[in-house]
């Protein structure tokens, strides 16, 4: 079973970066990155919200409709 993100940080560390990811059981892990890798992830992360944000919108229009 997954883990729950509790929070995570990221920093740059010389010419690179640390994130620093932690669970809700106090659990975590460091990483270190480049500036190429970050923006990787930062695009990935941009591509899944887009693509959901359709349907979170409906949800929030159901919401409301219901009240």
């Amino acid at each position: 079973m997954a883990s729950t993100l509790s929070g995570f940080t990221v920093t740059r560390s010389g010419e690179d970066y640390l994130i620093k990811i932690e669970d809700e059981d106090g659990g975590s892990a460091e990483y270190e990155t480049t500036f190429e890798q970050l923006d990787l992830i930062s695009e990935a992360v941009d591509r899944q919200l887009d693509g959901d944000e359709e349907d979170a919108l409906i949800v929030d229009d159901e919401t409301e409709e219901d009240s």
